[in-house]
């Protein structure tokens, strides 16, 4: 029993330590291609599964948000410290959209149901030339109808139908149209998809108030709309934050499956800090520590004296450090 235990842990820590390469490229080739990252404005798909009553309203409701909050991700994105520098690319959003989309397709993987965005290659490869970038990150505002169980309030009755939603999409492509890494990411062991907003909801109180078995389902207001897209995140005291609650998340997300960490690194970091540690603060070594190689005396001069200390391993700050191992 203790035997298959162990091997079940040893099984788990193995997939875990898979599951890190969120690339669709080993990630020491991410790290050795992609060094500045460029991101272009957040797009709209206006030609998706959008239904909502008020279209002509909505998408410049959504336009202006996205410009909002582009920032916060490019933030996110430099926060990773994956990449020398992330770039934010102006441009006007609908006319490159235009120019870059190849097709859409609507996929249903792994019983994940989202857009998947294929780009010309040759606008692609013009496109990163342009800006001077290694790769550039698409990501898309789309609208996706789907079957969803949504509960009220009371949590005592539910309704399961189709809803039309937002949702958010987003590719990181090289110079030769090659995606390198993608949202919704089918790498992670456990996927999830949230939606950037849902545009319906079922009508609870007025099948109530009407002692009705059927319950409508009604769009929400562009006003109801903002407010859930603008609603700041709370921290754990509760206290409202600077940063959008929906966004926020999407962006997190995003940016948890593309940083990634050096095993050798961080190695060779913790051995310099064991010779460190084995040093005296004059110089001398501990105990127990490996004595230095002597030094052969010189006869025309006295010798002069030497402390020498182990230091920490030079390394440059800027430098990508690859992950561990790939998935595939």
């Amino acid at each position: 029993m203790k035997r298959f235990v162990v091997c079940l842990l040893f099984v788990a820590v193995t997939m875990l330590g898979c599951a890190q390469n969120h690339f669709n490229i080993p990630a020491e080739s991410f790290a050795e291609k992609v060094k500045v990252l460029g991101v272009a404005p957040i797009f709209i798909d206006t030609d998706s599964d959008i239904n909502y009553s008020q279209k002509d309203l909505l998408i410049p409701l959504i336009s202006d948000l996205n410009r909002k909050y582009e920032p916060l991700l490019i933030r996110k994105l430099q926060g990773t410290g994956n990449f020398y520098a992330v770039t934010p690319v102006a441009d006007e959003p609908q006319k490159l959209f235009n120019q870059l989309l190849a097709r859409r397709e609507k996929r249903d993987d792994a019983s994940i149901l989202y857009n998947k965005y294929f780009w010309k290659n040759d606008a692609i490869a013009a496109y990163i030339k342009k800006n001077r970038l290694d790769a550039v990150m698409l990501v898309v505002v789309n609208g996706l109808t789907k079957s969803s169980k949504i509960y009220s309030s009371n949590l005592l009755t539910s309704l399961e139908t189709d809803y039309n939603y937002l949702m958010m999409t987003a590719e990181i492509i090289g110079p030769d149209g090659t995606v390198l890494w993608e949202y919704p990411n089918f790498r992670t062991r456990l996927l999830t998809y949230s939606p950037l907003v849902n545009l319906q909801y079922p009508d609870f109180s007025e099948s109530a108030a009407n002692q009705s078995k059927q319950t409508v389902v009604r769009f929400k207001s562009v006003d109801g709309i903002r407010r859930t897209l603008e609603k700041k995140k709370t921290d754990w005291l509760l206290q409202e934050t600077e940063e959008p609650e929906v966004y926020g998340k999407l962006f997190d997300e995003m940016t948890s499956l593309i940083k990634y960490t050096d095993d050798k690194l961080t190695k060779q970091g913790a051995a310099a800090d064991n010779r460190q540690k084995s040093a005296s603060p004059d110089g001398s070594m501990k105990p127990g520590a490996p004595a230095p190689p002597a030094e052969t005396p010189v006869q025309t001069q006295a010798p002069k004296s030497v402390v020498e200390t182990p230091g920490t391993p030079s390394a440059d700050p800027n430098e990508i450090v690859p992950a561990a191992e790939s998935t595939r």
